[in-house]
């Protein structure tokens, strides 16, 4: 059977407040999300079994490993990844090798969009099921630019920045990002934890869990003031984090993101280091 091949872009986070908590706990947002094309891919054969993930990731400076080089197939157990969870509630069958080049725990949405291209690919669009796969989901089934908010099932869509939208804090039609992530996985649940424990700062730069993700994470601040000596501007944390963004134009942003990724060698750190553009949602192919 010929193989259906699936895009999924990664999230930008431009801005995010939080304006309530339920009941049971989770945190109720006011956000604004754009898809990049930073995206993961899935090859997809229907009526087999199994998921392989290679890790593209393009990581620069990790001692012992060249630039563009990929590490070895990986095997994920049955039922530890979203893209299993997603094929079992559209309630199709089929053989996914995911190549990863979005990073994890890096606030990118990377396993909601994995997740969110299979939805698509199943023919599921109903925001209430996707929200049961992750707070992410939703948004990444719609794409392109959004407000989100409740938990994340409530995605309203806004007019691309390349049709001459303006993006709140982050900026003008025809930009672009450039996004440093650290090789560290930063967990959503333990930024929200210290959110609450920090009782609920509101972030200076537009992301209230800002504030957390660096009290969770003091070495994000490294990498932040790394970025910002470069770059001239003061860096944003993407959602949860670990990933820190800049806008601006894209020849000014790839001449960045050398210096930068020269630092980063110089240090002996390790961490993706590149320039995205927004985009909609590809069809699959």
């Amino acid at each position: 059977m010929t193989p259906t091949h699936l895009v999924a872009p990664a999230k930008l986070t431009t801005s995010l407040r939080i304006v309530g908590r339920r009941e049971d706990g989770y945190h109720l947002l006011d956000a604004e999300m754009m898809s990049l094309d930073l995206s993961d891919g899935l090859e997809l054969i229907e009526g087999e079994d199994g998921l392989e993930v290679r890790d593209e990731v393009a990581w620069r400076g990790l001692p012992g490993t060249a630039e563009g080089e990929a590490d070895e197939l990986a095997t994920v157990p049955t039922g530890s990844n979203l893209v299993e969870r997603a094929l079992a509630l559209c309630g199709r069958r089929a053989r996914c090798i995911l190549t990863k080049r979005i990073p994890s725990g890096a606030g990118l949405g990377g396993g909601s969009s994995d997740a969110a291209a299979i939805l698509r690919w199943g023919g599921v669009s109903d925001l209430a099921v996707a929200v049961r796969l992750g707070a992410d989901v939703p948004f990444c089934l719609i794409g392109g630019r959004s407000r989100v908010r409740g938990i994340g099932e409530f995605v309203e869509p806004l007019e691309p920045l390349d049709a001459g939208g303006m993006g709140g804090p982050a900026g003008s039609a025809g930009s672009a990002f450039l996004l440093v992530t650290p090789r560290v996985h930063v967990s959503t649940p333990i930024v929200y934890a210290a959110w609450d424990e920090l009782q609920g700062p509101r972030g200076e730069h537009g992301n209230d869990l800002e504030p957390a993700a660096l009290q969770a994470y003091p070495g994000l601040r490294w990498w932040r003031d790394v970025m910002g000596a470069a770059t001239g501007q003061r860096p944003r944390l993407a959602g949860s984090g670990g990933t820190w963004y800049c806008e601006g134009q894209m020849e000014q942003l790839v001449e960045l993101a050398d210096q930068i990724r020269a630092e980063i060698v110089a240090g002996r750190e390790s961490a993706l280091v590149t320039v995205a553009k927004t985009v909609g949602l590809p069809e699959a192919g």
